[in-house]
């Protein structure tokens, strides 16, 4: 088969419509001739089934290479992916979000392809509005979004992404009462005992500070001064703090407490008890249900707050994602997009 570039793309004469379209799927036959990607052309090339000339002569594999990575953007990321997706056994054609890739024993001609790939390389910035969008174009079409990460020494790494539909088990998010609490240097104070143990044991509310008294952390303080269960008096003033004032204050003693607030707000009220995840590098480990402090269950995930304009350092991605696995939980993330959180789950995936 021969083939000429022709802009972004190889086309072939008719004889390639049976030999690489019928038999192998590639490409796509327009005008009685055969439309191949760059990709596919590469490919086919690399495979020996397709010569591709230029201006009289057949151009070699490291030559048509080089041009259509002049061409496309990111073409050797995306053959590197194309060409390992190809030898585990699946077909795979070009999509509006880079392949979409069909079921081992299924082919374009036998059923629909049930996941969606996008390709990046591990030295560029993910952007979180990017990858919504493809999320978005996959939910739409009934497919999974699979993000394949190219390292450095073009080894991939396959993760799964999926929206969350996240519903707790706590039936009340907070109790029913109203007390007084102190907002000291960078958390708060519940002094009366009675409340203390009511918002511990009925909630997992904060930490005892001694058999009387129970400290939160900014985010759990915000939250119950937000639902009317206190009344937080300034340390210096003794003065009562509004919601607005309180998220000042405490947005002068953490960078990202907004977020985190919008976050931790959002989980109580669908029932879950979110804690701090400091431990695992992230904002919170959350908790379904919380029944007995003395048989506290298992956290199954840990979720992390970021803004709808956040751009990913892969990386740093890729460790939060190991660390999450190799504490048995799933790590989700809380975009918040004004009013509303998404959330975002990225998960190691085997192909």
């Amino acid at each position: 088969m021969i083939g000429k570039i022709e802009k972004d793309r190889v086309v072939a004469g008719k004889s390639a419509i049976e030999e690489l379209y019928k038999k192998g799927f590639h490409g796509r036959p327009k005008d009685n001739k055969l439309e191949l990607t760059l990709i596919e052309a590469a490919y086919l090339l690399y495979r020996e089934k397709l010569e591709i000339g230029e201006s009289g002569k057949k151009l070699a594999f490291r030559d048509f290479f080089k041009k259509a990575a002049t061409i496309e953007p990111a073409f050797e990321l995306k053959y590197i992916v194309y060409k390992d997706l190809k030898e585990r056994g699946y077909y795979v054609q070009p999509s509006a979000v880079d392949f979409r890739v069909y079921p081992r024993g299924s082919n374009p001609g036998s059923g629909p392809a049930k996941i969606l790939v996008y390709v990046q390389s591990e030295r560029v910035p993910l952007k979180i509005k990017e990858l919504l969008q493809s999320l978005k174009t996959a939910e739409n079409m009934r497919k999974q979004l699979v993000l394949a990460v190219v390292d450095e020494e073009s080894d991939i790494t396959y993760y799964e992404v999926k929206s969350s539909k996240l519903h707790g088990g706590m039936e009340e998010p907070h109790p029913s009462l109203t007390t007084d609490a102190t907002f000291l240097e960078d958390r708060v104070i519940i002094w009366k005992k009675s409340a203390s143990e009511i918002l511990l044991n009925n909630g997992f509310y904060g930490k005892p500070l001694d058999q009387e008294r129970l400290q939160l952390s900014l985010v759990e303080g915000g939250y119950l001064l937000s639902e009317e269960v206190l009344k937080i008096h300034s340390m210096e003033s003794d003065e009562i703090l509004g919601i607005d004032a309180f998220v000042e204050k405490a947005s002068s003693i953490e960078k990202d407490f907004s977020l985190k607030f919008a976050a931790y707000s959002d989980l109580r009220n669908l029932g879950f008890v979110p804690k701090t995840g400091f431990k695992f590098g992230t904002h919170f480990r959350v908790y379904k249900e919380v029944k007995s402090l003395e048989k506290l269950p298992h956290s199954e995930f840990l979720i992390h707050a970021i803004p709808n304009n956040y751009e990913f350092s892969l990386p740093v991605m890729s460790r939060a994602i190991r660390l999450s696995n190799s504490v048995r939980k799933r790590m989700i993330f809380a975009v918040e997009k004004g009013e509303q959180i998404n959330y975002i789950d990225i998960g190691r995936k085997k192909m």
